[in-house]
């Protein structure tokens, strides 16, 4: 019988294995959730979704709470942020579904930082009736941010000129081609006073808070997680497990109850290959093209967070 050469082993070997790859990876993703610990028996469960990341879509974390929301097992839910925050509607939009689960469910809803939770991730947390921090989190930078690229200049290095055909003059405004006019300036003030004003009203009336206090410190400063519990800012010191014991206890559970996370549902073969992306995460829009030019200009310059309000911690673009 005729020995198989090395390089026919080796393809065999890799065939193999990229068929046992497939099966092991959709054997693991095909859990709808996976239990956490607590009592395994347990017919009350606590769901622990998360927060990750720069919130640009919130969609992954909507999906999930929707889905289970109104799940008779499910008794309390634990909200882990670790965020700088992000874009300003996705922030808005986690932080009112939050609203209207607790509303509809009357279920409560537990959030907790051990890490980062700011700006756009605090607003969000600003609808759990507990917020639990660690001593040490980095808490607050209430504030909006609008950022902005002028790349006049590599324009004009580059022998590339750049003009648009609008149907009113503020149609360009922000266009990273040219310097930007003192009334465009005026109007994106303007639009940033005004979501600063919703989030100043969101951390007024959830957190119980004066204007005065507001105020002085809704000025995109950070602080530890100690300082905001002592500011009234998040509502005591703790970890992830304290957090549970918190929904735990205002769901009335004693000791019997799981902690469950969902996990990822079935996809495509390619997708359970090629796709390691945590759902958890938020700042994910859409796979990158790694051989267009334009998308790693993007990448470089942070495209998709220019030119548009944000409630983000600063030094984050």
């Amino acid at each position: 019988m005729k020995k198989w050469s090395f390089g026919r082993k080796f393809l065999v070997f890799m065939i193999v294995g990229f068929f046992a790859l497939v099966v092991l990876r959709y054997m693991t993703k095909t859990k709808v959730e996976q239990v956490e610990y607590g009592v395994s028996s347990s017919k009350n469960e606590i769901l622990n979704l998360e927060i990750n990341g720069v919130i640009i879509n919130g969609k992954n974390f909507l999906k999930k709470l929707k889905k289970h929301k109104n799940d008779s097992k499910i008794k309390a839910f634990v909200i882990d942020i670790t965020s700088p925050g992000g874009a300003v509607g996705p922030s808005q939009e986690i932080y009112y579904e939050l609203i209207r689960t607790k509303k509809e469910t009357k279920k409560p809803v537990v959030c907790v930082s051990t890490s980062l939770i700011a700006s756009g991730g605090y607003y969000a947390a600003l609808a759990c009736d507990k917020i639990l921090v660690a001593p040490g989190a980095m808490v607050g930078s209430i504030g909006v941010i609008m950022n902005f690229a002028n790349l006049e200049k590599l324009y004009e290095f580059a022998k590339i000129q750049r003009y648009t055909i609008t149907s009113g003059k503020y149609k360009d405004s922000g266009a990273e081609y040219r310097p930007m006019r003192d009334d465009e300036r005026m109007l994106f003030q303007d639009m940033i006073d005004e979501v600063y004003s919703q989030f100043k009203e969101a951390v007024k009336s959830s957190r119980n808070l004066s204007d005065e206090v507001v105020t002085t410190y809704a000025d995109g400063r950070v602080m530890t997680g100690s300082t905001a519990v002592k500011l009234k800012f998040a509502d005591a010191e703790g970890t992830f497990e304290d957090a549970v014991r918190t929904a735990a206890q205002m769901a009335k559970l004693g000791d019997d109850y799981k902690v469950v996370k969902p996990t990822k549902e079935k996809g495509s073969w390619f997708q359970f290959i090629m796709d390691d992306r945590d759902e958890d995460e938020l700042n994910i829009t859409e796979a990158v093209n790694i051989f267009s030019p334009s998308a790693w200009i993007n990448s470089l310059f942070k495209a998709e967070l220019l030119n548009q309000p944000l409630y983000l911690m600063p030094g984050l673009m």
